[in-house]
């Protein structure tokens, strides 16, 4: 039933002007150019890096042992300069070079390289975006990145191989002793300039896609109402979210739910990407993907 409803899904996208009962019609996928994705941890998961919010198995369960007054208090910088030892035990979980792309980074990827994508807005500090190739420009890394890092009292710039996240210590300032902190947004902190790219980039979008995301984080969850009411949402996740939980769904509003790797692998053996995203996971990460994408 799955791959039926996708296949209706992508028909629509190819060809276009096939009508879906209740949903209306979808342009034709030759004619988008400017398809924007909104991405948060959920793609990721499948490189081994656990989502923040599953209970008993995501990042902040894992945190118990701090005593952590909520979940959140690990990105609030007053909490962080009280304790920081919670974040970095997170950050060790995080730092970029300990996990590698999967399926789906690569498949946004191969949308990059057909010229379709306008931009990819991830909510993810892991860095696999930019370890996949998806170019600088095509990039906003909302919520901040580990590749620079400052120090959270006086603001002096460290580079990133000083900030020390992997050993057992918590790294300071060599000015103030103040501890330094990776350039990741906190609760509470100014989002990165480029986030705000955002006011050009929605209003020409042609489609959206959102992707592994609980859509509760603001402001980044509310970009997911900021494109034109005339274009079409496509939602890539475990559970509906956001818009997608009303019913029923607004008109040019189409989810697939379920496990994102095989939901993604679908999508791209019905558009004739399969091949290409599995050459490149070949000479990328030696095929580690592909027994898993056989779906």
């Amino acid at each position: 039933l799955a791959v039926l409803r996708i296949r209706l899904l992508i028909c629509v996208l190819i060809w276009g002007g096939v009508f879906c009962p209740g949903q209306g019609y979808l342009p034709s996928l030759g004619r988008l150019r400017n398809v924007v994705v909104l991405a948060g941890a959920g793609i990721s998961t499948a490189s081994g890096i656990p989502d923040f919010r599953t209970p008993g198995t995501g990042l902040y369960a894992n945190l118990a042992k701090y005593n952590l007054p909520y979940p959140e208090a690990v990105f609030d910088v007053d909490f962080f300069s009280d304790d920081p030892r919670p974040f970095y035990s997170l950050a060790k979980e995080l730092y970029p070079g300990r996990h590698r792309p999967n399926y789906v980074h690569y498949f946004i990827r191969v949308l990059h390289q057909k010229g379709l994508l306008l931009r990819m807005y991830s909510q993810n500090i892991d860095g696999l975006e930019k370890m996949c190739g998806i170019p600088e420009d095509k990039l906003v890394e909302a919520h901040g990145t580990f590749a620079s890092a400052s120090c959270h009292l006086c603001y002096t710039a460290f580079p990133a191989e000083e900030q020390a996240i992997m050993s057992d210590g918590v790294p300071t300032c060599s000015f103030c002793s103040a501890t330094v902190k990776p350039n990741v947004v906190f609760f509470g902190e100014d989002l990165p300039e480029k986030y705000f790219q955002h006011a050009r980039d929605f209003p020409r979008a042609d489609l959206l896609m959102i992707m592994g995301t609980s859509l509760q984080i603001e402001p980044f969850a509310s970009l997911v109402n900021t494109v034109r009411s005339t274009v079409p949402r496509l939602l890539l996740n475990r559970h509906a979210v956001g818009p997608f939980e009303r019913k029923p769904l607004r008109r040019r509003d189409y989810m697939e739910l379920g496990d994102l790797v095989d939901s993604v692998s679908r999508l791209a053996r019905i558009l004739g990407w399969h091949a290409e995203i599995q050459d490149l996971l070949n000479s990328q990460e030696g095929g580690v993907w592909g027994p898993a994408l056989c779906v």
